[in-house]
């Protein structure tokens, strides 16, 4: 064990390395304002880039898609069939559609909302298809109590109903991982684990999960060793900044580039959605500041 006096000069040389790293330029993927980000920066074209609407909902659709276009953002995420024609006028593609859910708390784990789900998303899951997309996103929904098992039985039951049709039409449904620390209490598919293990007992191709990487870092962290893991099990990835759920910048803990390489390093061919919430008042030079940071 190292004396006091060596634990102290260690740190002392370690930071005075990484003091002269930062000024090297190293970091330099956080090192960038927005306003100077925003140029006309050619992407590398590793990464599929999209956005999530929600975020966003005070922009006009129109501007955000030509804002989009503009950066070089591929896909809108969490859009339904009113607003793809939209997206199509600019060329853009519906990476996670939505529409067919009731909500993040009613799900497929309570079989009290079995027939109104299957309902909705036989009739979504159609139109997906027709309009030339993948992915439809779905939800666990609130545990009220449930044990795993009760959990990975419902949902099992449920969505094996839907399977075959999703199989035909050569639709994805996608659970969302979200965490119930801080965001939605109660919330079951809260953990890689238990969404893989739902994902094995559904046993098709057409259904995987939305590794949401804000969520995950919250409920579970080990962010890059988890997707590594699992990425067999994962058809599509969320952003956001922790703690805050803001930019992904040197304001929060994660550092993007390198859980963007390990994304890659996998082989994913899909997308990676920016869903956080811009604090700052030029919303899309915070965007563009997101994509860049992420365009490994």
């Amino acid at each position: 064990m190292a004396t006091q006096q060596n634990r102290r000069s260690a740190i002392k040389n370690i930071l005075a390395s990484t003091a002269a790293i930062g000024a090297s330029g190293a970091l330099s993927s956080f090192a960038n304002s927005p306003k100077q980000q925003m140029t006309n920066d050619k992407l590398k074209g590793n990464i599929n880039h999209s956005v999530c609407r929600w975020c966003y909902a005070a922009i006009p659709l129109d501007q955000l898609c030509a804002s989009a276009k503009e950066i070089g953002i591929k896909a809108i995420d969490l859009v339904g069939p009113a607003d793809w024609p939209t997206l199509q006028k600019y060329g853009l593609y519906s990476a996670m559609c939505n529409g067919a859910e009731i909500n993040l708390t009613d799900g497929f784990g309570d079989k009290v909302y079995h027939d109104k789900l299957i309902k909705s998303y036989s009739d979504m899951i159609p139109l997906v298809a027709k309009a030339g997309y993948k992915n439809l996103i779905c939800f666990s929904g609130s545990r009220r109590g449930k044990t795993d098992e009760e959990g990975w039985s419902n949902c099992t039951e449920g969505l094996k109903k839907l399977i075959p049709l999703a199989e035909k039409h050569n639709v994805t449904l996608v659970m969302e991982l979200l965490n119930s620390k801080i965001n939605h209490k109660d919330y079951q598919c809260d953990k890689t684990a238990w969404g893989v293990e739902l994902v094995k007992r559904v046993g098709s191709e057409n259904f995987k999960l939305l590794y949401d990487i804000y969520h995950m870092q919250i409920d579970e962290g080990d962010v890059i060793r988890t997707i590594t893991d699992n990425h067999q099990y994962i058809a599509h990835y969320h952003t956001g900044g922790v703690p805050g759920r803001n930019e992904i910048d040197e304001t929060q803990e994660l550092y993007y580039p390198a859980v963007m390489k390990a994304i890659l390093a996998t082989g994913f061919t899909g997308y990676v959605a920016q869903e956080f919430i811009p604090k700052r008042a030029d919303k899309m030079a915070s965007l563009k500041q997101g994509i860049l940071i992420c365009d490994v």
